[in-house]
C-alpha cells in the first residue's frame, strides 16, 4: 500500500523543483509492462510538455487534480489551440478525460502542482506519444516561447517565479 499524502506529495514536488525540467513522476504501477499505469506528476511552473495525443496504441489518460493548478489545453489537428480546462480543487474543477487521438499539453500554473494521472499501459517510448510537429520539441529553444505564447493566448496567470523549461 502506498499512502498518498502531504508528505510524498512534498517529496515529489522538491524532485520536480530541482530537475531541469521542473517536473517529477513518482509511479505506482511495479513496471513500465503494466497495463494501467498510476502516477504523480509534479509540476512546477515553467515546464513544458510539448503537445502531443495517444494514438497507435490508443489510450486513454486522465487527469486529477491534488494541489495547485494546471490548465490542460486541447488542439486542432492543425496545431490551433481550441480550449482550456484548469483544474484547481479550491474552484471545484478536479480532473479531466482525455479520449485517444486528442491533441493536449498541460501548462503549470502554481509552484508544487501535483495531479494524479491514469494511462493505459504498457510503456513503449518509441509507441506512448505522438508528439505534435507543429509545436516545438522540448529540447528545443522555441519551447519556452511557445509555451509563453499559450499562457498568453488564454490569458492564464502563472505564480511563483517562472523558469525556462
Amino acid at each position: 500500500m502506498i499512502k498518498i499524502d502531504s508528505a510524498l506529495l512534498d517529496e515529489t514536488s522538491t524532485k520536480a523543483a530541482a530537475s531541469p525540467r521542473r517536473r517529477m513522476n513518482y509511479n505506482f504501477h511495479s513496471t513500465m509492462e503494466d497495463s494501467m499505469h498510476r502516477m504523480l506528476n509534479a509540476m512546477e511552473p515553467g515546464t513544458y510538455v510539448q503537445p502531443h495525443k495517444h494514438e497507435d496504441p490508443d489510450k486513454t489518460e486522465a487527469f486529477i487534480i491534488l494541489r495547485g493548478s494546471i490548465a490542460v489545453v486541447i488542439f486542432d489537428a492543425d496545431g490551433t489551440p481550441q480550449e482550456v480546462h484548469v483544474l484547481k480543487a479550491e474552484s471545484g474543477s478536479y480532473g479531466l478525460e482525455i479520449p485517444p487521438r486528442v491533441w493536449h499539453t498541460l501548462i503549470c500554473l502554481e509552484p508544487g502542482s501535483v495531479i494524479y494521472e491514469i494511462k493505459h499501459g504498457p510503456y513503449t517510448a518509441s509507441t506512448d506519444k505522438n508528439f505534435a510537429s507543429w509545436a516545438p520539441a522540448e529540447e528545443f529553444p522555441e519551447a519556452h516561447s511557445y509555451l509563453q505564447k499559450l499562457i498568453n493566448q488564454f490569458n492564464l496567470k502563472v505564480y511563483g517565479k517562472e523558469q525556462p523549461a
